[in-house]
């Protein structure tokens, strides 16, 4: 037997309800967290505008990984990770770029585990149609 407690001020409405409202509250309180370890936990910079262009950053740099997540590792077991476990596995993945015959491509570490994970997200995502 499972038992759930839900504790609220919430003075009308079905439990189902209350239940949803309070988990949205808790993935909007992920994405804070992700936010924070992509670099929103600290401000570097010395003024304010520089501060506001980096908080700016982080939020584009959440929403990409946020889209690439559920667009290219939709169906993966990476489409749960949290940011720090992308940035090892997925982003700092080796590679090189050459130029032949004016087409630029991207050679991957073929020793690292997940470079099939990550040929596989970029073919789903250029795969989408453009809108």
């Amino acid at each position: 037997m499972r038992y759930t407690v839900l504790a609220t001020n919430q003075d009308h409405g079905q439990l189902a309800d209350l239940e949803v409202r309070h988990r949205l509250r808790a993935r909007c309180e992920d994405r804070i967290r992700n936010a924070k370890d992509t670099g929103l936990a600290n401000l570097p910079l010395h003024s304010f505008a520089a501060n506001t262009l980096w908080c700016h950053l982080v939020m584009l740099a959440a929403e990409l990984m946020a889209w690439a997540q559920m667009l290219g590792l939709h169906g993966t077991k990476a489409r749960r990770w949290e940011p720090k476990k992308l940035r090892a596995r997925i982003f700092e993945i080796a590679g090189k770029t050459s130029r032949h015959a004016r087409r630029l491509t991207v050679h991957l570490a073929a020793r690292a585990p997940d470079t099939p994970l990550l040929i596989k997200a970029l073919t789903r995502i250029r795969a989408l149609d453009p809108p």
